[in-house]
């Protein structure tokens, strides 16, 4: 099944371009189980053939993570808290989401607010699902977008860099991104801390 995914994002960036990566970055956005960690490594890989620029791979990442994003914050917005978990609920297991995940996000969302938007874009897992809460907690859309944007950057450029460097061995790192998750977690989660704490002490 994930190769036949692979397949199909290779196959559409190397058909449509920079679309083509604005196109699957949205999707995986959109609360559908589409891995950044092939997108946008395969995109650097494209990079160090010559077929794209890297700064271009990482603005039509991050451009296809708002777009997506929005459709899942608007979700959140007008669905409200009940329509939403009845559906993750329900459908969770397609999306990969399940009701511990959203209540997970919701309480760092409420503790941390703006801090937990941002960094959530570079936690695998946590960074499409951060939106239902933000909408289901009306957050204003012009902060959501501006923190969607600069950290889904700091992620797309990340991986594309990653894809450039390892060239056509850019497919090996799929496995280690996601053992990753837990300590990128932990790391960022350690950094939320530190950051409380000098808040409190001033």
């Amino acid at each position: 099944m994930l190769e036949q995914i692979a397949n199909w994002i290779i196959n559409v960036i190397s058909t449509m371009g920079y679309p083509g990566i604005m196109l699957t970055m949205a999707v995986e956005s959109a609360l559908i189980p589409l891995p950044s960690e092939i997108i946008m490594p395969f995109s650097g890989f494209l990079v160090s053939t010559g077929k794209f620029d890297l700064n271009l791979v990482a603005l039509s990442g991050a451009v296809g993570n708002v777009l997506g994003s929005l459709l899942a914050y608007w979700l959140g917005y007008w669905g409200h808290e009940r329509v939403v978990r009845r559906l993750v609920k329900r459908w969770g297991k397609w999306i990969l989401l399940s009701e511990k995940e959203l209540d997970e996000a919701e309480k760092l969302l409420h503790k941390y607010k703006d801090l937990v938007v941002l960094g959530s874009r570079v936690i695998p897992g946590i960074r499409t699902v951060i939106s239902l809460p933000c909408g289901i907690a009306k957050l204003p859309l012009k902060r959501f977008v501006f923190l969607t944007f600069i950290g889904s950057l700091i992620w797309s450029y990340f991986l594309a860099w990653i894809g450039l460097v390892m060239g056509e061995n850019w497919d090996t790192l799929g496995p280690y991104f996601h053992k990753a998750d837990a300590v990128v977690g932990v790391a960022i989660a350690g950094g939320l801390v530190l950051y409380v704490y000098h808040r409190l002490k001033r």
